[in-house]
């Protein structure tokens, strides 16, 4: 399962993660954000160990979602050593992500 994370836990588990981390910014509303949150939570489980997997629901989390210019959802964002280092803009196919994550693995 994705780790949930908000504005009050991004910097400890997004920021200054020694790993690579994919954050999916996501809302309950969103149709293509549920097709896309199975795929999410499989990379969860496969990537365990190696990757941070993570959710951020832009309802409640605004101070996140504002900060990086969330204007789409589903967005994901991939970061490395606290910066961004890819984004993915709508729902994809799951080997589009994992082909994103083993570039920073």
């Amino acid at each position: 399962m994705a780790h949930e994370i908000n504005d009050s836990n991004f910097e400890e588990l997004v920021l200054k993660s020694d790993k690579p981390v994919l954050v999916d910014f996501w809302a309950e509303w969103c149709g293509p954000c549920r097709m896309i949150t199975p795929i999410v939570n499989d990379l969860a489980t496969e990537y365990e160990g190696k990757a941070i997997i993570g959710k951020v629901n832009v309802d409640e989390n605004p101070g996140i979602t504002s900060k990086f210019g969330i204007r789409n959802i589903p967005t994901i964002l991939f970061f490395k050593n606290g910066e961004i280092a890819d984004k993915q803009v709508g729902a994809v196919s799951k080997s589009v992500l994992v082909d994103k994550i083993k570039s920073l693995i």
